[in-house]
């Protein structure tokens, strides 16, 4: 090796260290966190807010020695979304528009509908979900937009309340009738084209008035009504879907019920008389089940017993049930 050679050898030499040795420019540190120190714990009080958020998947504690147990098959317990549907409902003096969008839709379709008409848009609150309207010089309307029972639902409200005290007013149902025919007619030429939604209105979503829980290993549907709506609900919902009514006690809250050949079949559930039926919506004399609506403080709940069948069979009726609630 000539001089020439030996002298760039030794250069790339301390060349490398001088690079990446321990005082060179950059330096090994894959083993730096070897020398590293474990930190406090997290330190916490007592003052924390918890999590007031609906749980739809609560955890029920277990006791006893069973650690295993046999994982069920999963049924649909939330109510199935369908089309954009827009109706009037009437419950006695009561009318509201139904309407399967989120209330963080149906708000700017609705203030949209105020904005272009001959009334005056007063105030329009996307917290509470109300509209006020200057409808003649002694009152007002007063449009309320609510989470419907259905996921996905809005149920819309009309009052008239009085301008000097601000308090509800009696008014004729049928004064207020067409007002919210329009209204439906408004939103089902809209929520087809209509693709936006209302930040300011997503709290809205949030204040469902259906609520499902387990209670001694059976499923309970909570609806933030009264028994007299609950009750008509219920009806409506046996009246849409595959259940077949026997008999009722309103007195009592108590739906006498069965199910149909195809809703049997849905579950999948075999019961081989069922296979003898002629018709399968003809009433049957023996009832299979039983639906409670009972009142609770200002909700109601919704509970079903198996006549003739497991618990598991009345687990899957108040599924269909549930699908139908609207």
């Amino acid at each position: 090796m000539n001089k020439a050679n030996l002298f760039l050898f030794l250069f790339l030499m301390t060349g490398c260290s001088s690079l990446t040795g321990p005082e060179g420019a950059f330096p090994d540190t894959r083993y730096d966190f070897l020398d590293e120190e474990l930190s406090g714990g997290i330190v916490t009080t007592d003052d924390l807010e918890l999590n007031e958020e609906e749980d739809h998947y609560p955890i029920n504690p277990t006791t006893g020695d069973t650690v295993f147990k046999e994982v069920p098959k999963p049924r649909q317990i939330f109510t199935a979304g369908g089309a954009s549907e827009v109706q009037l409902r009437r419950l006695g003096e009561l009318l509201w528009v139904y309407v399967e969008t989120l209330p963080s839709t149906t708000w700017p379709i609705t203030r949209s509908y105020w904005e272009t008409s001959e009334f005056q848009l007063l105030d329009a609150d996307p917290e509470t979900g109300e509209m006020l309207i200057d409808f003649n010089e002694e009152v007002n309307f007063k449009m309320t937009i609510e989470h419907g029972i259905k996921e996905s639902s809005s149920e819309i409200f009309l009052s008239v309340v009085k301008k000097s005290e601000n308090v509800n007013v009696d008014f004729e149902t049928d004064k207020i009738q067409p007002f919210l025919e329009d209204i439906v007619n408004y939103i089902a030429d809209s929520v087809g084209t209509f693709s936006g939604t209302s930040l300011a209105a997503q709290s809205l979503n949030d204040r469902k008035k259906s609520r499902i829980f387990s209670e001694n290993e059976r499923t309970v549907i909570e609806l933030d009504l009264s028994f007299e709506r609950a009750w008509s609900t219920v009806s409506r919902a046996i009246n849409a879907s595959q259940i077949i009514s026997n008999d009722r006690n309103r007195e009592e809250g108590i739906f006498y019920v069965s199910l149909s050949v195809e809703e049997e079949s849905n579950i999948s559930r075999f019961n081989p008389l069922v296979l003898f039926r002629n018709n399968p919506s003809e009433q049957i004399a023996d009832p299979e089940y039983m639906i409670f609506v009972t009142r609770s403080g200002s909700k109601t709940l919704i509970k079903a017993e198996a006549m003739s069948g497991s618990l598991a069979d009345a687990e899957d009726l108040i599924s269909v049930l549930n699908e139908s609630l609207s």
